[in-house]
């Protein structure tokens, strides 16, 4: 299938040098306008006319500190809403200490786009395959969101509600992604892609372990592009903590991770495959977070 893109149709471009001036902008045009950060996924679909173009487009780059990566013993990781993908995949401490996140962004797209666009914005989009999203969720990540109302903080496991929809409302933003230490654990994300990173995942799995002499004592398994929504594999998770990690155990709940997805059948995989390929990367995941 041949795509044609189009010129960009018209549309009110504001950019704001501060964050009250974003909130402001959004209290009063609500659901009439959209936010940007790298725009990666924006722009291609107003050029496709994938969807109505906003009246407003409101570009957060020009606002200063939006764009740290700060990192404190104990309190852990805060990336905020500019953070782009290349410095995530490029950050040391994330490499050292984050690393199921680290290997999500180095998967995805080319190097042009992860220079462009924000793990903010990857999230945000909400589609079932977003790489970033398996990774935050087993590392139990919060968001914060703020408004002219004042802020709140939700769980990444509370954020997404279906497909390219989340939590925030027309007068939101998601100002900053938090991410707790995941003390003695290790984290693998592992995406299946016939063309690597410049392809959407077909099948995404992330995992973290914490072993305590052979024992798991907790483990966290999720899954992406096969829900609706990016989803943690409870079940799969019960079969593991608390467990000597022997091959039959890890076996069995990369089994039962199978059995708790729900994926559809699309032009790039059938539901079929998907499951068994749950199943296939769970099980490596697992035993390269357990033996790497």
């Amino acid at each position: 299938m041949v795509t044609f893109y189009r010129r960009l149709p018209k549309f009110y471009y504001v950019a704001p040098n501060a964050i009250e001036e974003v909130l402001s902008l959004l209290s009063q045009y609500k659901d009439r306008a959209k936010v940007i950060a790298g725009g990666t996924d924006l722009v291609p679909k107003l050029k496709r006319r994938e969807i109505k173009a906003p009246e407003y487009i409101i570009d957060l780059k020009g606002i200063p500190d939006l764009d740290s990566i700060r990192y404190s013993e104990g309190s852990g990781l805060r990336l905020g809403a500019l953070v782009t993908i290349h410095a995530v995949e490029t950050s040391p401490v994330i490499g050292e200490k984050f690393s199921v996140l680290f290997q999500a962004a180095q998967s995805m797209a080319s190097a042009q786009v992860r220079n462009r666009g924000t793990i903010a914005g990857n999230i945000c989009n909400a589609v079932p395959s977003a790489d970033t999203a398996p990774a935050l969720l087993v590392l139990d990540a919060e968001l914060k969101l703020i408004s002219l109302r004042g802020e709140r903080l939700v769980k990444i496991e509370d954020f997404f509600i279906g497909p390219n929809k989340t939590v925030l409302t027309g007068e939101e933003i998601l100002q900053e992604i938090r991410v707790p230490e995941l003390l003695g654990g290790k984290g693998v994300y592992l995406k299946l892609a016939p063309r690597h990173s410049m392809d959407l995942a077909v099948v995404g799995v992330a995992v973290a372990v914490v072993l305590e002499n052979g024992v798991c004592r907790e483990v966290r398994i999720a899954l992406g592009a096969v829900n609706p929504i990016p989803m943690r594999a409870r079940k799969a998770e019960s079969i593991i903590k608390g467990q000597r990690m022997k091959a039959e155990v890890v076996e069995r709940a990369a089994q039962i991770a199978a059995e708790e997805c729900r994926p559809i059948s699309d032009h790039r995989a059938s539901a079929e495959y998907r499951i068994e390929m749950v199943r296939v990367l769970t099980k490596r995941a697992i035993n390269q977070a357990l033996f790497s």
